[in-house]
């Protein structure tokens, strides 16, 4: 079930329970979450000596989040941001959540951009699972992949794009090395966060191959 290599934000089902990064027995809430049939998401840390695909579990309340891992064979299905994208013309317009209604008035314009992107956090879980993780002062988290550095149209496009929303947006950039938020590297382009599978690094310049 994983014939193509799992990114950062990829949604998981699957048929066992996870097990805690740090050996802990799981909480609760992600006892209870597992047996909702909850998906998982794939965060950046390296794979277990065994494969074990490190993965982040989330409950309805915001800190319910715990570091596990789980096999690769127990995957049993994959849904990406990119393809939880393509679903956003059934958001309603008038949909209970300001994160929602700005997925919803955002994707058209990001579709324009060219690059890849999709909806992760509460706004990807929510419209993938059903379960209801979102509330009124939810931000929405985007992914956007970007392999080159944008020109300065490009960014230019980009900012306004998300100048003028109804909810914070909280955009990461994945360069295919690694990811880091918009919001920072616009203000401190020579000085960014990276977030790899190996930990954060401070790099001058993200798309280069020694970020």
């Amino acid at each position: 079930m994983t014939q193509t290599p799992l990114r950062a934000h990829d949604l998981l089902w699957v048929s066992e329970t996870p097990m805690a990064a740090d050996g802990a027995p799981l909480p609760d809430w992600a006892i209870a979450a597992c047996r909702q049939g909850a998906p998982v998401v794939v965060r950046r840390a390296p794979r277990g000596s065994n494969g074990a695909v490190p993965v982040g579990l989330r409950g309805g309340a915001r800190h319910e989040r715990c570091a596990a891992t789980v096999a690769a064979n127990a995957i049993t299905r994959v849904l990406s941001p990119e393809a939880l994208a393509t679903t956003t013309a059934s958001v309603a317009p008038d949909a209970p959540f300001a994160a929602l209604r700005t997925l919803r008035a955002l994707a058209p314009k990001l579709d324009a951009l060219g690059w890849a992107w999709g909806p992760t956090g509460g706004a990807g879980f929510a419209l993938a699972s059903g379960l209801a993780v979102l509330h009124a002062n939810s931000d929405l988290d985007l992914v956007l992949r970007m392999p080159h550095a944008p020109s300065a149209a490009q960014r230019d496009q980009l900012v306004h794009v998300l100048a003028e929303t109804e909810c914070r947006v909280d955009l990461q950039i994945d360069t295919g090395r690694g990811g880091f938020a918009w919001r920072d590297w616009l203000t401190s382009p020579r000085q960014t966060l990276l977030k790899t599978d190996h930990g954060p690094h401070l790099v001058a310049d993200p798309w280069s191959e020694l970020a």
